[in-house]
């Protein structure tokens, strides 16, 4: 007979919440995208709008295809961002002359100087996250191999790769 009650007994088998890492990974999200909302609402930017405003403004003029790849969403998720910047006045949709189903995305003159104001953001969210540039720098590596191996992991290029 056991010692442990069934309750004990499933709660060593399924870690406590807080000891999910998914869990801890989540709730850091919502409490990093939270400090953005009071930064970027006078902006009129949301956290996903400023995110595509910051994707332009580093490399310039991109298909769609290209920003969906770079900011890792889907067609579904990017298309409305687009068409309510582009409604703002802040970037241009134009399709390709030579092959319609082609569409870039540019920021205008407006979207350019927003993006410019936009350079305050990331010292108010290195203060909110209280943590050193060294700390950062270890965290977005290990968050970065940690997508890489659980997108390897989900395809199935992570046994391919080691062979």
């Amino acid at each position: 007979m056991s010692d442990q009650s069934p309750a004990t007994e499933s709660r060593d088998a399924m870690p406590l919440l807080d000891k999910h890492l998914c869990f801890t990974l989540y709730a850091a999200s919502r409490a990093i995208t939270g400090v953005y909302r009071p930064l970027l609402e006078p902006l009129g930017l949301t956290y996903p709008q400023y995110l595509v405003m910051i994707t332009l403004g580093e490399h310039g003029s991109l298909t769609v295809k290209e920003l969906v790849a770079l900011l890792q969403l889907d067609y579904g998720t990017v298309t409305p961002l687009i068409k309510r910047l582009e409604a703002n006045g802040l970037l241009t949709r134009s399709r390709q002359a030579d092959d319609e189903r082609i569409v870039h995305v540019a920021l205008t003159q407006q979207g350019t100087e927003l993006h410019t104001r936009l350079s305050s953001v990331p010292p108010a969210i290195g203060e909110a996250a209280g943590l050193t540039h060294d700390e950062v720098t270890t965290l977005q590596g290990l968050a970065r191999r940690m997508t890489t191996n659980i997108n390897d992991h989900t395809t199935g290029t992570t046994a391919a790769r080691k062979t």
